[in-house]
């Protein structure tokens, strides 16, 4: 009797221990998803908190990562950026290889589309004649209206842009003068070069004609031109001697020419005295000199130049990467680069234009 209630108790023990441990394995079962659950929001809750607006036309590599997108994600949307492909609209990142719908409607919210990229309705070709044939009779009409007496005479080979507008040239066209001027070291030297420029027509070339001042074609009969001279031409001038004609010539690679004959007093080997002897033996082709391209020329084709400083290189090339270049010497006046009086002596020496000098002497 006793041995069966022994059985019968160790049977109770150990249904009763297998009980306890089936409790403990399910209260762990438990306690580990609601510990699961609650790392899962953790997550979920810092990914959300450093989502950021981004561009998907203009977001980096880093900024991806940070997003939450895979290495292979981030690099596959880069690869399909840099085949030409361009994000109009937001919904299109969600068929980029590797964007599950989840992460694109996590992202939705952050997306913004730059204006640039932006997809507009297309204007049809007869919309865009209309608008350019109003646009041509409205100049038109303010051309007409214009009268050349209030202007000043202006040297064709100086000018710049904003004078050309004053004087009734739209920003196109006085952009496509000072592009054909520049395009041969010789520029426009009489009324029928200028006649052969797209830019004019032959109502303003009247018009303008006793106002424009052309430069000298050929030297004046018997004198130096201080331009194309060598060193023994010009040491046969009285007061010049052997280093200052080297000085001269220097000088002239320098600025890439002379403009007027006074520059020569600039330097220091050339006395007031002397420059009275000679000035009436010199003369100067104002067209034979070379410009900087201040659009896209490098550092090293500016540094030489005796008129530039380094601090105004400097500050062209850090703005020129931010703004792309200028139209004109007020732009550059406006920027600090120059004062007015520096950009005065530069401005027949600059070059603005969108399409690189070298290009345009080769066409």
């Amino acid at each position: 009797m006793k041995e069966r209630q022994m059985t019968i108790g160790a049977v109770v023990l150990i249904i009763v221990m297998l009980i306890v441990a089936l409790a403990l394995t399910i209260m762990d079962y438990l306690n580990y998803r609601t510990l699961d659950r609650a790392r899962a929001f953790q997550q979920n809750t810092c990914a959300t908190d450093s989502l950021f607006v981004f561009d998907p036309n203009t977001v980096s590599y880093e900024e991806l990562l940070a997003l939450g997108f895979e290495k292979s994600t981030a690099v596959s949307l880069l690869k399909y950026r840099s085949r030409g492909k361009v994000f109009e609209i937001a919904e299109e990142l969600a068929l980029c290889y590797g964007v599950t719908d989840s992460m694109y409607f996590k992202l939705r919210p952050y997306i913004v589309i730059g204006e640039q990229f932006k997809s507009r309705p297309k204007v049809s070709q007869a919309t865009v004649d209309t608008l350019r044939q109003v646009r041509q009779k409205q100049w038109e009409e303010k051309r007409a209206r214009l009268t050349p007496h209030p202007f000043e005479k202006f040297r064709i080979d100086t000018v710049g842009m904003a004078y050309l507008q004053q004087v009734g040239f739209s920003y196109r066209q006085a952009e496509g003068l000072i592009e054909y001027r520049d395009r041969g070291p010789k520029g426009i030297r009489n009324m029928a070069e200028l006649a052969d420029c797209w830019a004019v027509t032959t109502q303003m070339a009247d018009s303008l004609k006793r106002y424009i001042i052309f430069p000298e074609k050929e030297p004046y009969d018997g004198k130096v031109e201080i331009n194309s001279a060598d060193s023994s031409a010009l040491v046969a001038l009285p007061g010049i001697g052997a280093k200052s004609a080297m000085a001269i010539i220097e000088y002239r690679k320098l600025l890439g020419g002379y403009v007027s004959i006074d520059q020569l007093s600039e330097l220091k080997c050339i006395t007031n005295e002397n420059f009275a002897r000679f000035s009436k033996q010199i003369c100067c082709d104002s067209c034979v000199f070379s410009k900087i391209d201040i659009n896209f020329a490098p550092a090293s084709g500016m540094e030489y130049h005796p008129y530039m400083t380094r601090k105004a290189i400097n500050r062209i090339i850090e703005l020129r990467k931010s703004k792309g270049g200028w139209r004109s010497f007020e732009e550059i006046v406006n920027d600090n680069i120059f004062t007015k009086e520096q950009a005065v002596k530069l401005e027949p020496y600059l070059h603005f234009g969108t399409i690189p000098l070298e290009l345009l002497k080769n066409q």
